[in-house]
């Protein structure tokens, strides 16, 4: 099935098509969802799911209360911590903006897009690059069940007309078009330009009504509502309601009215009687901008921020929230991925994935719902087009590093550091010279992915 058969499809998916919907994973099977269970998992028959992805810009793992940050006060996250599942081992695919975007929406890695590139700044307001049309991506599969989609907030993939939100299955779009610090900082309205400069400190607000008035708007019909917010990435703006109200400075300011953000999202879900059909993830693009000092996040105990492939830069707070189907204060520790978006919102929709692409992303449903455990067991760590580092289990083992934006070339470690990350998840303690066989499994995993990969021009360099 291509791309155009894949987005003209209607209709119920039958069992037999989703059983045979299985994409490759790199060497790997995935789970499917036959059609009953997908009706009975959508929380309404004859209705899927509300899915809504809220996704902050340069949020550490360390940066929210319910994730132990001493002097952060984020209690409408906490709140839907409580009252949803807490995971704690979650990654992004990138440590890097743009590539964790294309791997989110299109449930692939980045280096199978073109979408990642290995010099330091790229897609600048001077770039003609962006997501490939050939891509399928989020709201362009859903729109088989006929889901109005929106996309709130900072895009990054592309800002020609031919790249942005309204060119890949989104109804709409409101937000800037790329980072905050990138100049002309305009802010659109589909693809006209409605305010230049943007007027950063009201963005978190404004989002947030739009954010509110489609979910109004489309409440008796499936939403996909893409959230993604342009903060905590520098500079920092917050609004006078919340500027200086923070323990943790300008940071905790602009990360307080993120956290009101969520806050009036879930509480417009609960006002409209949508909450037991609504599924909700908030997490981050990638790590903590360190060198920012304080004006940047933190990742806690975990090595290393934005831009490496240490534990740091990539493992990400990760909220999932649907009253009545995920368990009230559950917390996994089994890993998953943005790459796990994808495939998981369309099992829960009764969508088919595509066939005729590789797809790295595994159907978390299961384990949000409490009926199994993660079905990913690797994960994989790239830094544009390099595979820096592999996990199998617990195991990490790294065979290149770079310490984010202060380290210009990444050292190569031949054998491999190898690190237990359940024992050490700062990644201290280099246990290769013990345990050699996991070296040896890991580097199987490895050639065996390396065999799927197909190398693809980078869209980020023209």
């Amino acid at each position: 099935m291509n791309r155009r058969e894949f987005l003209t499809r209607t209709g119920r998916a039958t069992a037999a098509l989703a059983a045979s919907a299985a994409a490759l994973h790199s060497g790997f099977g995935c789970t499917t969802l036959t059609a009953p269970e997908s009706r009975e998992r959508s929380g309404r028959a004859g209705r899927p799911p509300n899915i809504i992805i809220i996704f902050a810009d340069d949020l550490g793992y360390g940066d929210l209360s319910c994730y132990g940050h001493p002097t952060l006060h984020t209690p409408n996250l906490d709140r839907m911590a409580a009252e949803g599942m807490k995971l704690t081992q979650f990654y992004s695919s990138s440590p890097v903006c743009t590539p964790s975007r294309a791997a989110l929406l299109t449930g692939r890695l980045p280096i199978r897009s073109g979408m990642c590139s290995d010099k330091r700044r790229v897609l600048s307001t001077k770039s003609r690059g962006g997501l490939p049309r050939s891509e399928i991506t989020l709201a362009e599969a859903l729109k088989q069940k006929n889901y109005a989609t929106a996309c709130i907030g900072k895009w990054h993939l592309g800002h020609l007309p031919q790249h942005l939100p309204m060119r890949h299955g989104f109804d709409s779009y409101f937000g800037i078009p790329y980072s905050n610090d990138m100049k002309p900082t305009c802010l659109m309205e589909g693809e006209a330009v409605l305010e230049n400069p943007a007027v950063q400190a009201t963005l978190t607000r404004r989002y947030t009504e739009r954010a509110l008035a489609f979910m109004e708007g489309n409440r008796h019909r499936p939403f996909f509502l893409y959230f993604p917010h342009t903060f905590p990435h520098t500079p920092l703006h917050a609004s006078k309601a919340f500027k200086g109200t923070s323990r943790r400075g300008l940071y905790g300011d602009v990360v307080k009215e993120l956290d009101w953000s969520v806050g009036r999202i879930l509480e417009a879900a609960r006002r409209l009687g949508l909450t037991k059909h609504t599924l909700v993830f908030f997490t981050s693009d990638n790590g903590p901008w360190l060198i920012r000092r304080q004006r940047g996040g933190s990742a806690s105990l975990l090595r290393g921020g934005k831009g490496s492939t240490w534990e740091g830069g990539v493992r990400e707070p990760c909220l999932a929230w649907w009253p009545g189907r995920i368990r009230p204060g559950s917390v996994s520790a089994g890993l998953a991925s943005t790459l796990d978006v994808f495939p998981t919102c369309l099992a829960l929709a009764g969508i088919p994935l595509p066939k005729d692409r590789i797809m790295d992303g595994y159907d978390l449903a299961p384990l949000l719902l409490g009926t199994s455990p993660s079905p990913r067991k690797e994960m994989f760590y790239y830094r544009g087009t390099r595979l820096m580092a592999c996990r199998k289990g617990p195991w990490k083992a790294h065979f290149l590093t770079r310490a984010g934006y202060r380290q210009k070339k990444a050292k190569k470690h031949d054998p491999p550091l190898l690190y237990h990350l359940d024992h050490d998840p700062s990644e201290r303690f280099n246990s290769a010279k013990t345990h050699p066989k996991v070296i040896a499994d890991i580097l199987e995993i490895v050639a065996r992915h390396r065999k799927t990969v197909k190398p693809v021009k980078s869209q980020l360099e023209r």
